[in-house]
């Protein structure tokens, strides 16, 4: 079983991945989530532990599921 600092490094992983292979900005991203840079940079670092509305507005931003953001396998 993961711990939640495993648990947050790997969404933010998944979230950079996403974001890279769909060649948006970070900044980009952050203002379409209405999120500040400097905390979307944490969030995607794992430093911070999303709620669900935040997973949900990026998912949304990203054009992807829920669900195939939080995929950690």
């Amino acid at each position: 079983m993961k711990d939640k600092k495993q648990l947050q490094l790997l969404v933010g992983k998944r979230i950079k991945l996403l974001r890279e292979q769909k060649n948006i900005p970070q900044q980009d991203l952050a203002a379409k989530c209405n999120i500040e840079k400097s905390n979307f940079s944490r969030l995607e670092a794992g430093g911070t532990n999303p709620t669900i509305y935040t997973l949900y507005k990026i998912a949304e931003n990203l054009n992807v599921s829920v669900s195939e953001l939080t995929n950690l396998d």
